[in-house]
């Protein structure tokens, strides 16, 4: 499992989705577990079924169609990522944008403004993505230089699981 973390705006979203079509172009079935800071996260529609169950009082809706699956599931607290990744089957490696306290592996996102790193001191952190270099022993990437963290990511956390 590896984190992709950094500061609201930093472009996370952006490079994740380009990991992600450079991780499936090489091949690889991953999973990507997006965290959302705010509660009451909809995504299902206002009057569709769905949203009709889970008004209704369903703490778990299944919505199954032939390619897909979705559930949506309340809980009085946010569950640990492990429990959420504990439901996950047959990838090669789950990938999740935030939990930037969580005990992953990290990749931090730093773009523009010359903030400091979320993660300059923590062991967890095993490259940076950013258009400035950073005074740290770890692999550091451009921000459009997603083959070479796609190579990295691979190296270090695919190519030696199999």
């Amino acid at each position: 499992m590896v984190s992709i973390i950094g500061y609201s705006g930093s472009g996370k979203t952006t490079l994740l989705e380009k990991l992600i079509r450079e991780l499936k172009q090489r091949g690889y079935q991953l999973a990507v577990i997006k965290h959302h800071h705010h509660r009451g996260l909809r995504l299902d529609e206002p009057g569709k079924d769905t949203w009709r169950f889970a008004r209704a009082g369903a703490d778990h809706v299944v919505l199954a169609g032939p390619d897909r699956v979705a559930h949506l599931q309340t809980f009085a607290e946010e569950p640990p990522l492990e429990e959420l990744v504990s439901h996950i089957r047959d990838v090669d490696i789950v990938l999740t944008e935030g939990y930037k306290h969580a005990n992953t592996a990290k990749i931090e996102i730093s773009r523009g403004k010359p903030e400091p790193l979320l993660t300059a001191v923590s062991d967890d952190l095993v490259a940076i993505a950013s258009d400035r270099v950073f005074d740290l022993a770890v692999p550091q990437f451009g921000l459009e230089d997603v083959h070479q963290l796609a190579d990295f990511i691979e190296a270090r956390f695919l190519k030696s699981s199999q």
